[in-house]
């Protein structure tokens, strides 16, 4: 049986449209690849949301009315740098936490609280660093953390 023009382009129309599909489903970023899981010195873990662009960096955990003691956001920038941070349109308190490239705790800032009012105060090291972790307040402690503790984590 031979098949017509019209039958043919049909036919090729919804290959290219399942071609289509799975190419964009294939491009999109899954749900699961925008967090990490990070390991401390104890063994145990946060799954960090993971920050990389630099809109995900600049929202931040703004507007979040809570985060669990399981949670929390690791921004990744592309160099060492100084990355002063700040609680604008923060709602928690936040433990936070800078590390070199080779993921050990340079500096934290713990129990940083949410800012009241403009001019925000700004919190960070004297340090570069290549990643931020931001914990709920109170975890760097009650994990014991330190500066020179390195965290484990695959990106």
């Amino acid at each position: 049986m031979k098949a017509n023009a019209g039958t043919r382009a049909a036919a090729a129309v919804m290959a290219l449209t399942f071609l289509a599909a799975g190419l964009l489903a294939f491009c999109r970023p899954r749900e699961k690849d925008r967090f990490v899981k990070v390991f401390f010195p104890d063994g145990r873990a946060v799954m960090a949301e993971l920050a990389v662009t630099d809109a995900e960096r600049a929202r931040g955990l703004m507007f979040r009315e809570k985060i669990q003691a399981d949670q929390g956001m690791l921004f990744v920038f592309e160099a060492e740098g100084l990355y002063p941070f700040w609680m604008k349109n923060t709602l928690v308190p936040l433990d936070i936490l800078w590390l070199g490239r080779d993921r050990r705790i340079v500096h934290i800032a713990a129990d940083v609280p949410p800012c009241e009012a403009d001019p925000c105060p700004s919190y960070g090291p004297d340090i570069p660093a290549l990643f931020v972790l931001e914990l709920k307040a109170g975890e760097s402690r009650a994990r014991g953390l330190k500066p020179g503790d390195r965290l484990e984590f695959v990106l």
